[in-house]
């Protein structure tokens, strides 16, 4: 069965054009998919840290999120990702948003994610893929300062 796959894609360390493309290389393989903008975002969660530059990717796949949440974990770790800081500052952090047909509560896969309609980085490059999936309603009540940039190949 094929279905449409959103993950969220961010960083604010290093090279964040860098981390984010080969992030998207790595999780969209040779699936079908569109790639919003990217977006400028304060970070969350009271960590003192730069902004991040975020993006959301939709891939229409017959991978199972299982395999999805490995290459989300596969790009994390090709891009030098450490988890000493909960929702501290991170090189690449790569989060499955979002499975057409497919609910989960594990704790190592939660679909949809549990927070994604409480954060404008999230849903503003989401709707701008998905505007049946995220109304302007669901922006407007998010929170958290969101700024588009450019499309992913104009950044440097």
């Amino acid at each position: 069965m094929t279905s449409r796959v959103f993950l969220s894609l961010g960083s604010n360390v290093g090279d964040r054009a860098a981390h984010l493309r080969v992030g998207v290389e790595i999780v969209v393989g040779a699936e079908a998919h569109r790639v919003s903008r990217v977006y400028q975002s304060e970070p969350v969660g009271g960590v003192s840290q730069d902004d991040f530059w975020n993006l959301v990717v939709e891939i229409t796949t017959t991978m199972s999120p299982w395999a999805i949440l490995e290459r989300a974990h596969a790009a994390e770790t090709a891009r030098g990702r450490r988890r000493d800081v909960r929702w501290g500052p991170r090189t690449l952090d790569v989060d499955v948003v979002w499975v057409d047909g497919f609910e989960s509560d594990d704790p190592e896969l939660i679909v949809p994610h549990p927070r994604a309609f409480e954060r404008a980085f999230v849903l503003v490059p989401w709707r701008e893929l998905a505007p049946d999936l995220v109304s302007q309603d669901d922006v407007e009540r998010s929170f958290g300062r969101v700024a588009v940039l450019d499309t992913l190949e104009s950044l440097q």
